[in-house]
Order: structure tokens, then C-alpha cells, then sequence
């Protein structure tokens, strides 16, 4: 059994591998939904990864793409060009009202917390 799962992981791409432990993680996290199954236009709680980071400087908005392994969903606060500690890679959760805009889930000023 053990063989065939370092085989099984062999297999995979850098990619695939880390969404399994993101999601490993995400799933172990209280209180939180996957972000695949999460409904828009409710509040939802989801933890991931920051994969991206963007500053759109004409709206002074921050933009940042979180994963879980199961989804992404971007997270923008509008009025702000920084937030302290958050860095690629950061562990985050987010809180607020999922929408959907041109084929991307989205939370506008969501609540946040880095998670250790």
C-alpha cells in the first residue's frame, strides 16, 4: 500500500501536490467550507493559500486569489494598496458574502485572519 502511494505521488505534478496539501490543510481548518462547495450570495467562511497578489492602483483596490486545493476565490479590499503580512503563500481565512463576476467567485472587503 505505502509503495503504491509514493508511485501514485511520483505521478503527480509540483501543482497537483500542493493542492493536495492545501486542501489536507483547509479541510482540518474549524468552521470552514470548501470553496468548491460554497454557494454564492451567502455568507461563507473558507481558508486557503494566497496564490496571487494584485494592486489595481487607479481603483486603490488588493486583490488576492486564495486556494484551498478545491477552488479559488479572489478576495479585493477596496481603499487599500497593502495589508501587513500578507504575502504569497500567506495561510489565510475569509469571511463574507461570495459573489460571482465574469466567471470568477469573489469577496469584496472580506474579513480576514492569517492562520499559524
Amino acid at each position: 500500500m505505502g509503495l503504491r502511494r509514493l508511485f501514485d505521488r511520483l505521478g503527480q505534478s509540483d501543482e497537483d501536490r500542493r493542492a493536495d496539501e492545501v486542501r489536507t490543510w483547509a479541510a482540518e481548518v474549524p468552521g470552514t467550507t470548501p470553496i468548491a462547495a460554497c454557494a454564492t450570495r451567502e455568507r461563507i467562511r473558507v481558508a486557503g493559500v494566497v496564490r496571487r497578489l494584485t494592486i489595481k492602483p487607479g481603483e486603490e483596490t488588493l486583490e488576492a486569489v486564495v486556494t484551498d486545493g478545491t477552488g479559488d476565490v479572489t478576495a479585493a479590499w477596496t481603499g487599500r494598496s497593502q495589508i501587513p503580512g500578507l504575502r504569497l503563500g500567506t495561510r489565510i481565512t475569509l469571511e463574507g458574502v461570495l459573489a460571482e463576476e465574469t466567471r470568477r467567485r469573489k469577496m469584496v472587503n472580506p474579513v480576514y485572519e492569517f492562520v499559524g
